[in-house]
């Protein structure tokens, strides 16, 4: 029984144990990411807390062989992780995409140093909360709010329609979170609007405005996704 217990409580086994452990915390995250296309997934995610993990076991080596401090490296990774986090962040005119995913990063990195630090119940605990925000506090804000999300795809032939289509979704109350604008096809002169844009659900009429949309001259079709 003592031969066992030795063996668990070694360096080695130990270590063991956390990288694998960090490595399944980390990816349960990842895979919900994954499941919602974000830029950094299972993979990212796994390794960013794989690599938290041997970070923090690397500073206990060094503390156990150096008599160094255990906590510098691992303040270092900190610092690090935001250059990852940063690659992660798009702007796309005034919109910005990828914070979420740079701030799960930053939970797993946490994560990983917990699990690190043999601290395995707060890395779990740690682990079950992100991936209960990530995967339905937006799902609890639209109750909240009431609101939703539209995606409208319209093909004008004139650069002017987009006002008439502004002041159309003004008029139901859609509040315009986003406009992508494709390359006009020379042949057919016509150019693609992607417009992102926010609604209530209890005063919004669809077909309403789907028909106020198409009467629009210069608007040739409108799709909604």
């Amino acid at each position: 029984m003592e031969f066992i217990i030795d063996i668990v409580s070694s360096f080695w086994f130990q270590t063991i144990l956390k990288l694998i452990l960090g490595f399944v915390l980390a990816g349960i995250i990842g895979i919900e990411r994954d499941n919602l296309n974000k830029p950094a997934g299972f993979r990212t995610y796994s390794l960013v807390g794989i690599s938290a993990v041997l970070v923090m076991l690397c500073g206990e080596y060094m503390a156990n062989t150096y008599n160094a401090d255990p906590t510098r490296i691992s303040a270092q990774l900190l610092s690090g992780i935001g250059f990852i986090g940063a690659g992660t962040i798009l702007t796309d005119g005034f919109n910005v995409k990828g914070l979420t995913t740079a701030a799960g990063l930053l939970a797993v990195t946490c994560i990983g140093l917990c699990i690190g630090a043999g601290y395995y119940l707060g890395g779990i605990i740690a682990t079950i909360i992100v991936y209960l925000i990530l995967s339905y506090s937006h799902k609890i804000s639209d109750k909240l709010e009431h609101f939703d999300v539209l995606e409208f795809h319209i093909k004008i032939s004139k650069e002017s329609a987009l006002n008439e289509i502004e002041d159309i979704l003004s008029r139901y109350e859609v509040n315009i979170k986003e406009v992508r604008k494709s390359n006009k096809d020379e042949k057919e002169n016509i150019k693609k609007l992607i417009i992102v844009g926010e609604y209530n659900k209890k005063i919004f009429n669809r077909n309403k405005l789907l028909n106020d949309l198409s009467l629009i001259k210069s608007v040739d079709e409108v799709t909604v996704e």
